[in-house]
């Protein structure tokens, strides 16, 4: 097997980051560093802190000369950071010494690495939006149009009220909405540009290093921290931790349809399902398997980068290639899991007659609790609770509907409508349509 499956010729349809993918190359970050060392030296330009031709010259360079990433292999064996290779290949393929000389002036490897990270994953958060935006309107159709369709809830495993079809997908897309809605925030506090220099004082720029952090930050299109992060690493953890909720949330999905589907329920059919090598009968809920085992594999890495969230003194190296181990693996599987749900979302379809027949076969003790308050009108709570218990055995006794048994045991109580799912569902039909028309207002 690959290292990881995300380069897999074998996985990687299975557990397919779409997009994502061309971002966590070797070839996209380099990339990524040269467009930083190529803003960097016009910014310095602008400020006078290089001579604005050689900014010029450096600037085009930076978006014309291609590096071959495994020509950096050596050096980063060496040196432990990619930084010193690359910029030692730029002014090499620059051939202009007089204008080479001042690349990379005054920053340090994790100035570019950790800005060029910031870029890429500026475009990861991007796809990220796009893909949710679809998973929601996919999400918001399904709980408008299964709205009223009852099925059983369940609490511990076990029957409890009836919910419908359409709240417990709501219940998959609300947080989900929520995820969408904190990116502008999440922007905002964490794709940072990071520009301190060594040790992280600035020195180097000769007091005007907020100055060129700010003109840097502009240039790129990302945030000005007003201060280095070198080793605070709050940003990464918190687009870490963004994209551990959402594979979470997607993962609790998966975990629900594979229940839904299983032969003993069969609640739902899946678009796309999988075969058996020696079973013809089966359908396997692939989908919603990947989802949860990505959701599996994303919550453990990050654990990992939380572990590495203590970087040591000013830069902490065994902490800093803990993130590279990790964190690319952490955006790629909870992209892959989003890719995941975008394709089967639209394709689910709820079998109503099973959901039905479960009410059937359950002798109507999905509605013990509504009888309870029914009768509660007629005597105190903790009596018709105990009444209704007294019921409830019965049936599990004799095999009886709760229905009947109520009627002969209670024939002065209104049992109208007690025992349809339809007017027992409580406001299930409206949380799924204001789930929809949440999701339409954005």
């Amino acid at each position: 097997m690959a290292g990881s499956v995300h380069d897999s010729l074998i996985y990687s349809k299975l557990f397919n980051a779409g997009e994502a993918g061309r971002l966590f190359t070797d070839s996209a970050e380099v990339r990524s560093m040269l467009i930083v060392e190529g803003a960097l030296a016009k910014a310095q330009g602008q400020l006078g802190m290089i001579p604005e031709v050689s900014a010029a010259f450096i600037h085009r360079a930076s978006l014309e000369i291609p590096l071959d990433p495994g020509g950096l292999a050596e050096g980063v064996g060496k040196n432990g950071v990619p930084v010193p290779s690359l910029v030692a290949g730029f002014r090499k393929a620059m051939e202009a010494p007089e204008h080479a000389q001042y690349v990379h002036w005054g920053a340090t490897s994790q100035d570019i690495a950790d800005t060029g990270q910031m870029l890429r994953l500026r475009q990861l958060l991007a796809l990220c939006e796009d893909g949710l935006k679809e998973l929601l309107a996919a999400l918001a159709t399904q709980a408008s149009d299964h709205a009223e369709l009852p099925m059983a809830g369940r609490t511990y495993g076990q029957f409890a009220t009836p919910v419908s079809f359409g709240s417990h997908v709501a219940a998959w897309g609300w947080p989900l909405l929520d995820l969408l809605k904190e990116l502008p925030a999440l922007r905002e506090g964490s794709l940072w540009v990071s520009l301190s220099g060594a040790a992280g004082t600035g020195a180097e720029f000769a007091g005007k290093g907020a100055e060129l952090r700010a003109a840097l930050a502009k240039g790129l299109g990302l945030g000005d921290p007003g201060r280095s992060w070198h080793a605070d690493r709050g940003p990464v953890l918190r687009i870490a931790g963004w994209l551990a909720r959402m594979a979470q949330v997607l993962g609790k999905m998966g975990d629900d349809l594979i229940l839904m589907a299983q032969s003993s329920a069969s609640e739902v059919k899946l678009s796309a399902s999988g075969g058996s090598s020696t079973m013809p009968q089966k359908q396997n809920p692939v989908q919603p398997s990947a989802l949860l085992a990505l959701a599996r594999q994303v919550m453990g890495l990050k654990a990992v980068m939380d572990g590495a969230g203590m970087p040591r003194q000013e830069r902490d190296g065994a902490a800093w290639f803990t993130e590279w181990l990790v964190f690319p693996q952490l955006c790629l599987s909870a992209s892959a899991a989003l890719e995941t749900a975008r394709a089967m979302a639209p394709g689910l379809s709820p079998k109503a007659p099973e959901m039905r027949a479960v009410f059937t076969e359950a002798l109507g003790l999905l509605h013990a609790e509504a009888l309870s308050f029914r009768l509660a009108g007629q005597m105190p709570r903790p009596e018709a609770q105990a009444k209704v218990k007294e019921l409830a055995q019965q049936v599990l006794a004799t095999g009886r509907p709760l229905g009947e048994l109520a009627a002969e045991a209670l024939p002065d109580l209104d049992l109208s409508g007690l025992f349809t799912p339809e007017e027992q569902m409580g406001d299930a039909p409206a949380n799924a349509r204001a789930f929809a028309a949440a999701v339409a207002a954005i």
